[in-house]
């Protein structure tokens, strides 16, 4: 199967965290929504992964961020 990474944007109560998220390249479940709204998925995996906390804080920096699905109030392309 043949994967693309998709630069995304995702916003928990006190995080934006920007990265890349792993994708098909084409066809089933290739599109953003398709893959966050997935009833088997519980963590979404961003790589090269920017935590911003939304309160002004020191920003972080992650190589594998496992970001659970129940966390998540925003996704959109980066």
């Amino acid at each position: 199967m043949d994967l693309r990474k998709e630069p995304v944007v995702v916003e928990t109560d006190r995080y934006r965290v920007t990265g890349l998220l792993t994708l098909p390249a084409e066809g089933f479940r290739s599109r953003l929504s398709d893959h966050v709204n997935r009833d088997d998925l519980t963590f979404l995996t961003i790589e090269d992964a920017r935590l911003v906390p939304l309160d002004g804080g020191e920003e972080s920096a992650a190589e594998v961020l496992f970001l659970a699905r129940s966390h998540v109030r925003l996704v959109m392309p980066g």
